[in-house]
């Protein structure tokens, strides 16, 4: 099939690509407008005493972390402490919140909704928090915990010790059901109150524009990802007939944790079965547990429910399909791809202009953001989210989710996210070599453009994914 995209690529030169490849195709998206902003209340006082969080996982878990815990500060009527994050071994990145977003504003922004301090009261900082019992872990929250849990059993904590330390804080706030205005704090939190620093902003709009081939244009969400250095995005060529220089971003979640976690195969036999098996019972030791204890689903049954990550040669062929011509301008986000350039290869060799933010930046300009994955993904974040369009290849993704939740919220309806429903993209790939080319584009369209529709968000949904609700998004 690999041989027929290739054909259909070369002859497709030829034709135009389909008419609303780059667009959403639901006019009804564009009648949700941001709203989040919109307070009815007074501001907190914070009397009950002082949250602290360290929280833990990659950029995507903090930021939502971050955005949960605003709201339980409030919910509790506590002083936030400027939130930490907790090293991880997986991640080995030093940054701190300082390092990845702008605290005045942080701190600014959220004034009329909580309290932020930098740091505890003098008498606070000599208490030995585990030992009053005001150290709180992931384990002593249940998931998706509601309101009532925090005022059960934190605010007591709180008049008792005045300072409670959540230690790891993350999916420990539900969706549902929230007051209507901390709902929206949520949102507001996540798409106004948390901007990247300058370092970060300016190399981000440094790769817009570079996507763009110095082309002067301003999308839709430049400002709110790059605030002022949107200006340079202006700078360039100003003929009026130059070409429209669009680009399309790329998240292939295809790194081993990813793949190792899945319990998938990828076609590498033996030698990849004992490898990923190697690297689960270092990393995943639980998972490796449940395999000895219980009877999983096969690999085979696996990727027939979706369950397996798309491989880059899965990706490409539904890129190919979707209609993308051989000359698309595509940046690949992520961190290493598990096979390295050698799995990558059937993606590179049909689409010669992918590129990285290595690629794109020199040594000079990517050296103050080595050895610090966040901010590297903070980068990756800005120029997929600000990209023509969006393509994950895992809807699961919190790095995914949290683009295509920016997209719609500052997108008006016009910034087309491709989420392949992977159960049906595997019945379709299984029988790939049976059914000619044009039987093969016209299945993964259909199924591509099934998950376009446009719907407000799900009862127990992430308003973080999903803005689309009237905590978040006024539909007009």
């Amino acid at each position: 099939m690999l041989a027929k995209a290739a054909h259909a690529l070369a002859e497709g030169q030829r034709k135009p690509e389909p008419k609303d490849l780059w667009a959403e195709p639901y006019f009804v998206a564009s009648s949700w407008k941001p709203c989040a902003e919109q307070r009815d209340w007074q501001p907190s006082e914070g009397t009950n005493g002082y949250i602290i969080v360290t929280a833990n996982g990659g950029i995507n878990q903090q930021r939502v972390a971050v955005c949960n815990i605003v709201a339980v500060a409030r919910l509790l009527n506590a002083t936030l402490v400027l939130p930490k994050f907790l090293y991880s071994s997986v991640w080995k990145d030093v940054s701190q919140f300082g390092d990845i977003y702008q605290e005045e504003h942080f701190i600014d922004y959220l004034k009329p909704d909580i309290r932020i301090v930098r740091e505890l009261p003098q008498e606070l900082q000599s208490l030995d928090l585990e030992a009053i019992g005001s150290l709180v872990t992931d384990a002593d929250v249940v998931k998706e915990a509601k309101p009532g849990f925090y005022k059960k059993y934190i605010l007591p904590i709180l008049h008792k010790n005045r300072v409670v330390h959540f230690l790891g804080f993350g999916n420990r706030l539900a969706s549902d059901p929230l007051p209507l205005q901390v709902q929206r704090l949520r949102c507001r939190c996540n798409f106004h109150a948390l901007k990247f620093v300058p370092k970060i902003e300016e190399t981000g709009a440094l790769l817009i524009r570079r996507m763009r081939q110095n082309v002067t244009r301003l999308g839709p969400l430049d400002r709110h990802l790059v605030g002022p250095f949107s200006k340079s995005m202006m700078k360039g060529e100003r003929n009026r007939g130059a070409k429209v220089a669009r680009y399309l971003a790329l998240h292939l979640r295809f790194e081993i944790d990813m793949v190792a976690h899945s319990l998938c195969e990828y076609g590498g036999g033996e030698e990849e079965r004992n490898e990923l098996e190697a690297y689960r019972e270092i990393h995943f030791p639980a998972l490796v547990e449940l395999k000895r204890t219980k009877k999983l689903p096969s690999p085979a049954a696996l990727k027939a429910e979706g369950l397996c990550p798309l491989m880059p040669e899965e990706t490409v062929l539904m890129l190919a399909a979707l209609g993308f011509n051989r000359q698309t301008r595509i940046y690949l986000a992520g961190a290493h791809i598990y096979g390295g350039k050698s799995r990558l290869a059937s993606l590179t060799t049909l689409y010669p202009n992918l590129v990285t933010k290595e690629n794109l930046l020199s040594s000079s300009e990517i050296e103050p953001f080595k050895n610090f994955s966040s901010q590297l993904a903070a980068l990756d974040f800005i120029v997929c989210t600000a990209a023509d369009v969006f393509a994950m290849t895992d809807s699961g993704s919190q790095f995914s989710s949290l683009i295509s939740g920016f997209r719609v919220y500052y997108g008006g309806g016009k910034m087309a996210t491709i989420r392949p429903n992977k159960r049906r993209l595997a019945d379709i790939f299984v029988k790939n070599n049976t059914i000619d080319w044009r039987t093969f584009e016209q299945r993964v369209r259909k199924a591509v453009r099934q998950t376009k529709r446009v719907f407000s968000r799900p009862v127990g949904r992430s308003v973080y994914r999903y803005p689309r609700c009237n905590e978040c998004m006024c539909n007009t």
